[in-house]
């Protein structure tokens, strides 16, 4: 026979049919555009696709050039053709039919289970195939005793990682998605495959553990608690001199971290601080916190850390200094005298600034403005919050601020302002005791100074006089705001005025027990 005589003979005894490739490669060419991930797998069937053609061709060049149809060659190298094209049908055949046809009943079938599925066709096709080319595959596994041996014992491994992975989808101990942490390694399950586990770490590398070792290692899954959320508890130490009481450093650190929501930090439970231990020359603290997206561990940390260096410069409390430190600076009466004008000049200008105080003396001046405490506040924290009780007034030195209140009931706010270097709140709160109008937000690192009710206090009790223009004031930018909602008239705002003033004027005088 010719060359295209043996060819169509080959196609017939392989069993291809001329719909069949048609049919192959619309499949093949649909599942390559609506599955990306799977393009790989699709190239791969398609050139085994084609290499079984080329075999197909291969097979009738023998016949045609006299090679016997019963011999070990034509048979042989029909058998590849058989086992490629089978191969190529069932990969194409096994995506269509888990990542399409299951998908759209959300069903996810387990990786290792879809492999080993896999692997099963794939030797039942290569057996199919040794049937075609009339191999006696019963006799020879019947008669093969060393080759089932030499078999068993190159596979040892392979079955032991095949086992591994099924216990580990039966009991359901690890799954894809999970943080879990093996020797020193931490990472994200990505796959659980029939040989392997992969792990994706922090540092963007993956981590391929054979099952059988992850089988016989100690595994922590982290952040899993049975009926709870995923989160993983983080330590941040840091160390503060013996001279400060514990009850201070706590109270200052736990109301900083729990005043405003830090991304990625759990409220329940709330970050808390502990006294961790006694040291040779310092006390360690610790900060715990529940981190609930696990990737961000070292940037939550960061920000968690920053709240603590503020919230403890606000109370005036310092990090610790090593013992065997040593520092030498020249300290002579003129360089104190230096930093003490310098100090007092920036206080003092501060509270000229304030408008309420306008009417003071120098001396008076220099009075509040050595009664001022240093409060720095970090981006992002609140100031003061709305219907708080604080009787303190803030004079911004620098850095930006936001003024929000509440629109409804659900605690949502919105912006109605923003305060800026040498801007000024909280006076109502100072001079009445009135609860705060409005939440304060540091937008960028905030430092200003904090006027508190004692520290005004003998000003106000040494010239009475003085609550008569602060109410004047007071009563003065109630009643701009007011006209510019309302409308008023030149009369109505000076009747407004006039009973603002008495009202207010009476109100700081009983605050500060003033005699009237």
């Amino acid at each position: 026979m010719s060359y295209w005589q043996q060819l169509q003979y080959a196609f017939q005894a392989n069993g291809t049919r001329l719909w069949v490739t048609p049919l192959f490669i619309i499949v093949a060419f649909a599942l390559f555009a609506l599955l990306p991930r799977e393009r790989m797998r699709i190239r791969t069937a398609i050139t085994l696709y084609i290499l079984a053609f080329v075999d197909l061709a291969i097979v009738a060049a023998l016949a045609a050039r006299g090679v016997r149809v019963d011999g070990s060659v034509y048979r042989w190298t029909s058998w590849a053709s058989f086992l490629l094209q089978g191969i190529a049908f069932i990969s194409v055949a096994s995506i269509f039919i888990f990542d399409i046809l299951l998908a759209a009943f959300r069903l996810r079938t387990p990786r290792i289970l879809r492999d080993l599925i896999l692997a099963l066709a794939y030797i039942v096709v290569a057996v199919t195939s040794l049937s075609k080319i009339n191999v006696d595959v019963t006799g020879i596994v019947a008669t093969s005793a060393v080759i089932t041996a030499v078999i068993g014992l190159s596979f040892q491994d392979t079955l032991g990682n095949m086992m591994g992975g099924m216990a580990l989808q039966m009991e359901r101990a690890i799954s894809v998605g999970d943080w879990i942490r093996v020797d020193d390694q931490e990472g994200l399950v990505r796959e659980i495959r029939w040989r392997h586990t992969a792990v994706e770490t922090r540092n963007w590398d993956t981590v391929i553990i054979p099952n059988s070792v992850l089988m016989k290692s100690r595994v922590t899954v982290l952040g899993r608690r049975a009926g709870a959320p995923r989160q993983h508890r983080q330590w941040v130490i840091f160390n503060v001199d013996f001279r400060y009481a514990p009850t201070d450093v706590i109270d200052a650190v736990e109301n900083a971290l729990r005043a405003e929501p830090i991304p990625n930090v759990a409220r329940n439970p709330l970050p808390d601080c502990v006294f961790k231990d006694f040291q040779e020359s310092y006390a360690r603290y610790s900060v715990r916190y529940w981190l609930t997206d696990l990737s961000a561990d070292d940037p939550t940390s960061s920000v968690v850390r920053t709240r603590i260096y503020f919230a403890l410069r606000r109370a005036n409390i310092p990090f610790s200094i090593p013992a065997q430190s040593l520092f030498v600076t020249e300290d002579d009466a003129s360089r104190r005298d230096r930093k003490a004008r310098e100090e007092t000049n920036l206080r003092t200008e501060a509270v000229r600034r304030v408008d309420l105080f306008r009417t003071l003396t120098e001396e008076e001046v220099n009075s509040l403005a050595a009664g001022l405490k240093f409060a720095p506040f970090v981006r992002g924290e609140a100031m003061t919050r709305q219907h708080a009780e604080a009787h303190w007034l803030y004079l911004i030195t620098q850095g930006e601020a936001e003024v929000r209140v509440a629109v409804d009931s659900s605690g949502a706010t919105e912006k109605v302002a923003t305060l800026h270097e040498g801007d000024f709140f909280g006076e109502m709160g100072l001079m009445t005791g009135e609860p705060r109008s409005a939440t304060v937000v540091a937008v960028t690192d905030v430092e200003c100074y904090r006027l508190d009710k004692e520290s005004f206090k003998a000003t106000l009790h040494s010239r009475p006089e003085i609550a008569e223009d602060i109410s004047s004031v007071l009563a003065r930018r109630r009643v701009e705001l007011e006209a510019a909602k309302e409308g008023l008239t030149e009369e109505a705002k000076r009747a407004r005025m006039h009973h603002h003033q008495g009202a207010l004027l009476q109100r700081i005088q009983n605050f500060f027990t003033l005699k009237t």
